[in-house]
């Protein structure tokens, strides 16, 4: 469950990044200055998860792309909001420039981030169109939404609503959106020679 902390609004990011408890629980979002608490994956939200860092670290082996999958990661969106993907391929090349990486696990620039994946629970909005939007204007290059469960509205993932990914990428500073689902092969400028079926990724094997 999806938790608004009201009580614990700030005027600034840096405010919530200095207030962060550590070892805790639950990760934590600024949205906007509102702290919102996010319950660690579970089940088959957590399975997909380490599935798709597994298949990507594979990847970036094979093809010695400069890249690397932390393990924990805040993206600063502007200087009210900051989410924590579930998933974030970030580039080596770029992480110098990352002035707040090495204290706080803070990525503040677009071009440092290859690809976000955010994966659907009861939060669904914010995922199709807050984060989105947000990811977009940073000018992140990929951004994934995995709805395996088909939450997502009619309007993102049509009707009648089913499981479905959605693989957005950047063309000239827009996000360009394809839906894919069953036994389709996900298609990605990232990972160009990544087959997996949206299937496979749903089962997590």
């Amino acid at each position: 469950m999806i938790q608004v902390l009201h009580q614990t609004n700030f005027s600034d990011f840096d405010e919530f990044i200095n207030w962060y408890p550590e070892n805790s629980v639950y990760h934590y979002e600024l949205h906007n200055g509102v702290v919102t608490q996010m319950p660690k994956p579970r089940g088959q939200h957590s399975q997909i998860a380490g599935f798709l860092i597994a298949e990507l670290s594979l990847e970036i082996r094979h093809l010695k792309l400069p890249y690397f999958i932390p393990k924990e990661c805040i993206v600063k969106t502007d200087n009210l909001s900051g989410y924590e993907p579930d998933v974030i391929v970030v580039s080596r090349n770029s992480i110098q420039n990352e002035p707040r990486w090495e204290k706080e696990s803070t990525l503040i620039n677009g071009q440092s981030i290859k690809l976000v994946i955010e994966i659907l629970s009861s939060n669904w909005s914010d995922d199709y169109a807050l984060k989105l939007d947000a990811y977009e204007t940073m000018g992140i290059e990929e951004y994934w939404i995995v709805d395996y469960l088909g939450l997502g509205g009619r309007k993102f993932i049509g009707y009648p609503k089913s499981p479905t990914f959605t693989v957005n990428i950047l063309e000239n500073g827009e996000y360009k959106s394809t839906q894919f689902k069953d036994n389709q092969l996900i298609q990605s400028s990232i990972f160009p020679e990544l087959k997996l079926t949206v299937a496979q990724i749903f089962r997590a094997e």
